[in-house]
């Protein structure tokens, strides 16, 4: 296996892409109790149109597709569940699907290389049939009901829509109810044939393990007899505008205080690797100076009542789309609004302050050396940041070199009144 050191880390993560195409990744952790393994691939809910494996027509799949992949992967041809074997060995086990990618994933103190081959053994072996999948459609129903009557989940995912155009991102990962009934057993292995390729997945093992005991578990299972991925997959997304789609929804709920989302659209996109990498960190910086505790913006809005400790600021960035989004509670959210619009020109006119540079700049450093604790952090990370070319190595690097200018012009360049956008839940009328 090939070995990738990162001195000022004091880490290293061993590294073989398998004959099938898999990318493996793995990093000794010694004296951790806890052992972790993910494996992903390189498919979300953002992938609706593309020309299926084999095949030479680009197709359009139902809304939510990739959500539904992902609960069916857990049934066995044997009747079985692949939860009760984690189960058994002690392992805790779990998945999930975001827009972008879709993963597998288990931790363990105990028994890790047996879970580790049954995680690769079950990701690997597909099992749809007509009854299953209505059988699932049912439970999926009740769980986009669910989310459905969360405030949260509804005022975020309005201002996704009131963000974006036609880009995917503005539909939500469950899907609705309506597509989710439409998805058939073909469909879905239209969908694994062709994301489910070892050639479009990754698997990253971290924790106090042996580099070539995790190789020969991999390789025993390790599906040879998949076709090797030998292009790219052919994805189709829609021409998104710079502009956003609306400047406000507005829903309401059964709640006692109203909650916002505030979002800036992000324009610069289409870029990968270090670029990327050094754009987020660029503007996580600066949404931290901004928008998090302790800033002059936050604590002047608190001390208006206008916030509470709920409220706080992301940077969310992917290759294609990427949005700073700000949330909270508030009785007066436009006002909140208001206010930092106007923040943001007086940081504009005035400059932002070079000694609060240099403190979260400190203090993300110190974060990021923290994160590395987590086993969890280490892999998820690795393997999101990977998709977009980016080795999570490079991070700190990257950070450490961050200039103090390059924050100041993201601020003129991205928090921009014109691709600002609120999405508010209120309190039902009576």
């Amino acid at each position: 296996m090939k070995k990738i050191v990162n001195e000022i880390l004091k880490e290293e993560i061993f590294y073989e892409k398998l004959e099938n195409g898999l990318d493996l990744y793995f990093m000794p952790k010694p004296g951790f109790t806890k052992k972790y393994a993910i494996l992903a691939t390189n498919y979300g809910s953002n992938e609706l149109e593309f020309i299926p494996i084999g095949e030479d027509k680009k197709i359009r799949v139902n809304e939510g597709i990739a959500h539904f992949l992902e609960h069916k992967m857990f049934e066995q041809p044997d009747g079985g569940n692949a939860f009760d074997k984690f189960s058994k060995w002690g392992a805790s086990a779990n998945a999930f699907t975001n827009f972008t990618m879709t993963a597998y994933l288990f931790s363990a103190t105990e028994n890790f290389y047996e879970s580790l081959e049954h995680l690769i053994d079950y990701v690997q072996t597909p099992y749809f049939t007509d009854e299953n999948v209505e059988k699932e459609k049912g439970i999926i129903e009740q769980e986009i009901k669910m989310y459905n009557d969360d405030p949260d989940w509804n005022v975020y995912f309005n201002c996704l829509k009131a963000l974006y155009v036609n880009y995917p991102v503005r539909v939500d990962i469950a899907g609705t109810v309506e597509s989710i009934y439409k998805i058939t057993k073909e469909e879905l292995y239209k969908c694994y044939n062709t994301f489910y390729n070892p050639g479009n997945m990754a698997l990253f093992v971290v924790g106090d393990l042996d580099a070539e005991k995790v190789l020969n578990s991999v390789k025993k299972v390790n599906n040879d007899d998949v076709e090797k991925l030998s292009h790219e997959i052919q994805r189709f997304y829609p021409n998104e505008p710079k502009e956003v789609n609306k400047k406000e929804i507005l829903a309401q709920f059964p709640i006692s205080m109203p909650v916002f989302n505030i979002a800036f659209k992000d324009d610069n996109v289409g870029i990968k690797g270090k670029e990327l990498l050094r754009k987020e960190i660029v503007t996580e910086i600066l949404v931290d100076i901004i928008f998090k505790r302790g800033s002059k913006l936050f604590e002047d809005l608190y001390m208006k009542g206008l916030i509470n400790d709920n409220f706080g600021g992301g940077f969310s960035s992917q290759v294609d789309y990427a949005f700073t989004i700000i949330g909270g509670e508030s009785r007066n959210p436009r006002e909140v609004k208001k206010i930092i619009l106007d923040y943001i020109e007086k940081y504009k006119e005035e400059g932002l302050n070079k000694d609060e540079f240099e403190r979260v700049k400190k203090k993300k450093i110190g974060n990021f050396l923290k994160y590395f604790d987590s086993v969890n952090f280490i892999a998820n990370n690795f393997l999101s940041y990977n998709f977009k070319d980016i080795n999570l190595l490079d991070y700190l690097d990257e950070l450490k070199s961050i200039k103090f200018e390059e924050v100041d012009a993201r601020l003129k360049s991205h928090l921009k009144e014109e691709y600002c956008v609120i999405s508010i839940v209120e309190p039902t009328t009576k």
